[in-house]
Order: structure tokens, then C-alpha cells, then sequence
């Protein structure tokens, strides 16, 4: 690893600048490298669950949707692992193409360990900007060694993702609480104790919830699980209403004056933060057969949102106020352990203070992002990768759009488009079409 100049520095190797460094790879006019401060690839470990799949189809992996022929896809993966034709057998009895989550782990921890532009094990300190050389300047601590290096860059891509979302209420007691990203690792502790509390009403919630409910007459305890929402609100999957995740749909959202966009963001939310309708019977069912063999102690109640928490020092067990807002009633509830699916926020990394002049930022003050997912007052130094959708960003997480997204900064790097970026991809417009006042419209227009 030399110190540079680099074209391109990533930081952090989530799944969508894992697909830029798969994407950039091949590039010959482009040099690019790209840090974890982890010593190895993992995707949402705390919550690969036995039975937990991807909410979007298998076709949206790191790079076929720009390079149908790029060696790091997920066929070429299954036909490198020699496991092709047994996928090939599952998918004749699959409804979807929504395959388990710690398939796509392991796929994605393939693809990282045949690449020769990740590093793992640096931690990004500090970025800032040199005027004189117009190179960005990315100082990283090797973990291992614990050895400090200055790279330089002449751009960045900021792929750190967010961290998990704490409710007010919670912060206070939030090393004794136990959030659904690191589930897994508190897995069997948890099944020890009376009584578990679930909060929040995302895809995770929900799938700790069904695990949970699984092993509750063997164990025995109380179960919990209370969210904020109206109802169990299922993600929007049909085909058109997933074309607000495309490119056309971003164009859209980009022209419409601010208050409409923060108005709208409110409006789409059940798009990317819903529950797998599947997932939603499957709960359903499992309740039913639970019932079968007599009642079980667990309740699921929405409008329902938590006020305040307090832990007893000495039992350890949670003093939890909720509040119930159609009813507007206050109660109490107490729990041995409390389990957050409150999902997750963007908070700007502490490497980006020195170039906080640098960086578009909204009246929010949350980060501006253009278009093309740049951040910076230039236009094209710094991009983003996932951030909190609000009035001034719309960065679906859906990954479906990694490859779009990747291929549009390619772009922006060399100056000119290397993998071709569809123009329009939705089969819907969004826009009213121009006319002259009293003209009508033509239905094709």
C-alpha cells in the first residue's frame, strides 16, 4: 500500500463500496483503494438469523446490475463455490428471489477476499484538505500494528453506513440494552432470562421477534413486543411501487421544491423500513400453532411508543413507561432484558471535522447530498454511499441501486461513463409533462 495519490479512497466497506472496489477493479485508468477499520468482512452480523433473507431479489449483488459479465457476481460465485445447480434447484421452489442473508455474507466475503484494492484492519482518523496540492489528505491507524499513515487521495467515498438508532428515552441505560444489530451475540443470554421486551417495528424487530417466539414455551419467558407505528406496517414490494427507488424517481424528488420533499419523505418511509409480508403470516402462523399446545405469555401491541426507562442497579430488570397514542394512556411495564429495533441513523464520522467547511450541510444540519451523491461545496470530492433519506438526500438503501450509484461516480471520477447508466428504469412518470396552457396531452407523452 503506497501513500498515493490515489484516485479514488474509500472509507468503510459496507456492501455499496464493496460494489465500487468490485466495479473500479478492472479500470485500468483508475487507482483506488479502499479501508476497514475491521479485520475481516461481515454484513449485519449480529442479525444473521437462521431464516432471515434479503428484501430485495438476488440480481441486486455487487456489480451485476452494472456488468452483467463482472467476475464478482453472485451466479459466478455460487459456479466458483461449486454450489450453482443447487441454487438452481431451490429457485424452482421459491416464490421470490429474496435468498437468506448469510448467503449473501458469505457471498459478499468472497468477493472481498479475491479483491487487491481492500485493506482491512484501518481505522480512518482523520480526513482534510491540502489547497495547494488539491489532494485530500487520509490519515488511518493501523489496528494491528498500530502504526499511523497519511494517504493521499484525490477523491473520497464515505461508505461508513449509520449506527444503530437509540431512542431518547433509552440513552441513558443503553449499555444494558440491547440492539437488534447485535443480536446474535446476546442470543442465548437472552433466552435465560423471565421476561424480553422487543421495540420498534422494522424488518429486524420483527425477525427477532419470530426467533424468539419460536423457543418461548421451551424457555419460558414473558415475551414482549411493542411499536410506535399504527400497525405491523408490511414493506410496499409491489413492482411499481418500487419505482421510487429508481434513478427516474431521484430526478423526481430532486425538483420538487424542499417542503414537498420533507413532507414526501414522511409519505414513503413503509418503502424501505416495512416487514416482509411473508414474515408478517409466518409470525401470524407461529402464534396459531403455539396456541395449539395452550397459550403462551407474549403480547404485540402497537401505537405504543416507549417514554422512559429506568434499570434497578441491583436486579438489573427495566422499569419501562409507554405510551399508548390512540387511547392517549400511559402504563408501565417491567422487563429482565430490552431489545431495540429502532433501526439505525446517520451521524457524521468524527474524521470529517476538518472538512466541515468543505461539506454541503442542510438547515437540519444533516448532510446535503447533490445528485450525483456528492456531499462536498465542489461538487464531485466527496460522495456518500448511505445516509438517513430526509428533505436534502435520497439515498435509498435499497441495493438495488448500488450498481446505478457506483456507475454515476464512476462517471464523476473519470469524466466520462464507463458502465452504460440507464437514463430511465421506471415504467412510471412522476412528473406532469410540459404543455402550453388549454393544449392537450398525448397518453404516450
Amino acid at each position: 500500500m503506497t501513500n498515493g495519490p490515489y484516485d479514488v479512497i474509500g472509507v468503510g466497506i459496507g456492501p455499496f463500496n464493496l460494489s465500487l472496489a468490485c466495479l473500479t477493479q478492472p479500470i485500468k485508468d483508475l487507482d483506488c483503494l479502499f479501508l476497514e477499520s475491521r479485520d475481516q468482512f461481515n454484513w449485519h452480523d449480529g442479525t444473521l438469523l437462521e431464516t432471515a433473507t434479503l428484501q430485495t431479489p438476488f440480481l441486486c449483488d455487487l456489480v451485476t446490475l452494472a456488468d452483467p459479465t463482472n467476475q464478482f457476481s453472485f451466479l459466478n460465485y455460487l459456479k466458483q463455490t461449486g454450489r450453482i445447480y443447487a441454487f438452481y434447484a431451490v429457485l424452482l421452489d421459491t416464490d421470490n428471489f429474496f435468498v437468506l442473508r448469510n448467503e449473501f455474507n458469505r457471498y459478499y466475503r468472497w468477493a472481498a477476499g479475491r479483491l487487491d484494492n481492500v485493506v482491512f484492519n484501518r481505522d480512518v482518523e482523520e480526513i482534510d484538505y491540502d489547497e495547494a496540492s488539491g489532494l485530500y489528505r487520509v490519515t488511518c491507524l493501523n489496528t494491528k500494528m498500530g502504526q499511523r499513515k497519511t494517504l493521499l487521495a484525490r477523491r473520497v467515498v464515505l461508505g461508513s453506513g449509520m449506527v444503530p438508532n437509540v431512542p431518547d428515552a433509552c440513552e441513558a441505560h443503553r449499555d444494558g440494552i440491547v440492539h437488534t444489530a447485535d443480536y446474535m451475540r446476546h442470543r442465548e443470554a437472552l433466552r435465560s432470562k423471565s421476561s424480553i421486551t422487543i421495540v420498534g417495528s422494522g424488518q429486524s424487530a420483527a425477525e427477532v421477534y419470530y426467533d424468539l417466539l419460536g423457543d418461548i414455551d421451551r424457555h419460558g419467558y414473558r415475551l414482549n413486543w411493542l411499536t410506535r407505528s399504527s400497525r405491523l406496517v408490511p414493506r410496499e414490494l409491489t413492482k411499481l411501487t418500487l419505482q421510487m427507488t429508481t434513478p427516474d424517481y431521484a430526478d423526481y424528488f430532486y425538483a420538487l421544491p424542499r417542503p414537498k420533499r420533507a413532507a414526501l419523505v414522511e409519505e414513503i418511509k413503509a418503502i424501505f423500513q416495512g416487514i416482509n409480508p411473508s414474515l408478517i403470516n409466518d409470525i401470524y402462523d407461529l402464534r396459531y400453532r403455539k396456541r395449539l399446545n395452550g397459550d403462551v405469555d407474549t403480547m404485540l401491541m402497537s401505537n405504543t411508543e416507549i417514554t422512559a426507562c429506568a434499570r434497578d442497579e441491583v436486579t438489573g430488570r427495566f422499569q419501562l413507561t409507554f405510551h399508548q397514542s390512540e387511547e392517549d394512556k400511559t402504563f408501565a411495564l417491567e422487563s429482565e432484558a430490552l431489545i431495540l429495533g429502532t433501526g439505525y441513523r446517520f451521524k457524521a464520522p468524527a474524521y470529517l471535522a476538518p472538512l466541515k467547511e468543505r461539506i454541503n450541510w442542510s438547515d437540519n444540519g444533516r448532510i446535503a447530498v447533490a445528485r450525483n451523491g456528492s456531499i462536498d461545496t465542489t461538487g464531485g470530492g466527496i460522495f456518500i454511499q448511505n445516509a438517513e433519506i430526509h428533505a436534502d438526500g435520497y439515498l435509498p438503501p435499497d441495493l438495488g441501486q448500488s450498481c446505478y450509484r457506483n456507475s454515476v461516480i464512476i462517471r464523476e471520477v473519470l469524466g466520462k461513463p464507463y458502465y452504460p447508466i440507464e437514463q430511465s428504469t421506471a415504467f412510471q412518470r412522476f412528473s406532469a409533462p410540459e404543455s402550453s396552457p388549454g393544449a392537450a396531452v398525448s397518453a404516450g407523452a
